[in-house]
């Protein structure tokens, strides 16, 4: 379970998720973006989704198909002024809950030294990913009301 996003120096695109994180919403069935997964964007979904896509152009891509899904978290920058953002959460998502603080990430098992490279939000798409959000110990804040 991974997010991806340039790192200060472009070492990687490649990051592991806290393990805070997907403890306080789990369990997951599936992890379409994983690194080293070269399918996720084509092949089928199964069950409850956790979504760290890829962070770039196709950021939006990976979002719509979590949308059509209707059963998961994405887990993504905070970047409320972009077209993908606008069109894929605003327009599509359940709840949202902008996370406080900017959490380490990891890489090869190990935390990074800085927090992530800006805001973060994990998404909610679907009654479920809604009742995680709003039942989660993660500390930031809940927004399930918003125009659309």
């Amino acid at each position: 379970m991974n997010i991806h996003h340039a790192p200060h120096h472009g070492a990687t695109t490649e990051w592991q998720t806290p393990p805070e994180i997907l403890l306080a919403l789990g369990p997951f069935d599936d992890d379409p973006a994983q690194p080293g997964a070269t399918d996720g964007l084509t092949r089928e979904w199964h069950g409850f989704v956790w979504l760290n896509p890829p962070y770039g152009p196709e950021v939006g891509v990976w979002l719509a198909k979590l949308a059509v899904h209707r059963h998961g978290i994405a887990l993504v920058l905070a970047s409320t002024e972009t077209l993908w953002f606008a069109t894929n959460v605003w327009a599509r998502a359940s709840a949202l809950l902008f996370m406080h603080g900017r959490p380490h990430f990891y890489r090869d098992g190990q935390r990074a030294k800085g927090g992530s490279g800006g805001p973060l939000v994990l998404v909610a798409y679907g009654d479920e990913a809604r009742r995680r959000l709003h039942s989660t110990s993660i500390i930031g804040t809940l927004v399930t009301k918003w125009r659309k």
